[in-house]
């Protein structure tokens, strides 16, 4: 069983966000980045329980600079919702999981 979050690079960015039927949470990390690994369990399961619904995808800034420079991504863990090719919402840093459902809950 994989991981129920997509790792999207650069070069997928468009495909796998801006051109997605469903609304798309891009989280933003880093593998040095505590509070990044803190929320990473929590949206791995807001990807199983939400899926169909929404996508939940990651990209690493280290490999993929060019997408979070695109939106002006300063701090990570920085968190995107995409909807119909759009961003609709962002928040940065570190949430409980509560929080990032009712987040997640309210674009969709």
């Amino acid at each position: 069983m994989g991981a129920a979050t997509v790792a999207v690079t650069d070069a997928t960015f468009d495909t796998e966000v801006r051109k997605s039927a469903i609304p798309v949470v891009v989280d933003f990390w880093a593998e040095w980045c505590g509070p990044c690994r803190q929320i990473g369990p929590a949206l791995e399961e807001l990807a199983t329980q939400y899926a169909g619904k929404v996508k939940i995808v990651k990209v690493n800034v280290d490999e993929n600079p060019d997408s979070p420079a695109v939106l002006g991504v300063r701090g990570i863990p920085a968190l995107f919702m995409f909807k119909d090719g759009q961003v609709i919402s962002n928040k940065v840093g570190a949430a409980p999981k509560a929080a990032l459902e009712n987040w997640i809950k309210s674009a969709i």
